[in-house]
């Protein structure tokens, strides 16, 4: 498989690619979905919470801290992981833009 050409995108075509693909999976969904439920950090029950193996719960949050929706911090041997609120309006931001695009009313097409 060859390389994906990001460069020749703009920056918020980008963004919005990496925002739907940390949304392309369910069980990031529900990591989120949960983090905001708590509204606090959350150090360890999200294997219990969400019901998969601790290395697959692992991969899912480093996929949502690597583009920024949670962040998190190192107590003892744990990580506690909760929602980047300034990332996430931002997000918000980006995506509501992006959705808030309309076809013009005179579109025939199909």
């Amino acid at each position: 498989m060859g390389l994906t050409k990001t460069e020749k995108f703009t920056e918020d075509q980008n963004t919005i690619a990496l925002i739907a693909k940390a949304f392309a999976h369910p069980a990031r969904v529900a990591i989120l979905q949960h983090l905001f439920k708590i509204n606090s950090c959350i150090c360890g029950d999200l294997v219990e919470e969400i019901g998969l193996a601790q290395p697959t719960i692992s991969q899912h949050l480093k996929e949502l801290k690597n583009i920024g929706l949670i962040k998190g911090t190192i107590e003892g041997t744990s990580v506690c992981y909760c929602i980047d609120k300034d990332k996430w309006a931002e997000m918000k931001s980006i995506i509501s833009q992006f959705l808030d695009q309309d076809l013009n009313d005179g579109n025939t097409c199909c």
